[in-house]
């Protein structure tokens, strides 16, 4: 029988996470975008100033998918939030339980750390994700847009 286990990322895990962003990318057709190395995730997550977190999920002592989370905050309830930045598993482990046990992991913090909201955001074009999702009862939020500034334009704004 298989042993499923959830557990906290640590700074040993930084070159697991990294494989499994790059996974991710590839998935989203964005493996271009992906900047971030071995060190940048030490420092970033694991790092004085980190703030960010992370899970790794195993299928009998292997990682086999991850997650990385971090708080926000909700003037109008007057609480925090746990915002998922990334949640991942693998091709050949899906549909053996791993996205569920994650999300149920992220949640459980969720409510032991009191936070109001528990919040992700999906693509468009993901549709066996967003349909995954739904299954569990979360709620696509139709009536927000996401709005970013980076690189360059970032930079200038800021001057």
């Amino acid at each position: 029988m298989s042993n499923l286990n959830i557990r906290t990322a640590t700074i040993d895990d930084a070159e697991t996470i990294l494989y499994f962003i790059r996974e991710l990318a590839i998935y989203e057709k964005a493996e271009h975008e992906v900047l971030a190395t071995v060190e940048t995730i030490k420092s970033s997550m694991f790092g004085e100033k980190g703030g960010v977190h992370g899970l790794i999920c195993e299928l009998d002592g292997k990682a086999i998918g991850f997650s990385v989370y971090f708080y926000n905050y909700s003037t109008w309830l007057a609480k925090p939030g746990l915002y998922l930045e990334d949640l991942y598993v693998s091709p050949e482990y899906r549909g053996q339980g791993a996205g569920i046990a994650l999300l149920k992991a992220l949640a459980n913090i969720a409510l032991n750390e009191g936070c109001g909201r528990f919040e992700w955001s999906c693509l468009d074009w993901n549709t066996p994700s967003r349909e995954f999702y739904e299954s569990l009862g979360a709620e696509p939020q139709h009536e927000w847009l996401g709005y970013r500034m980076s690189g360059k334009t970032l930079t200038d704004f800021a001057r």
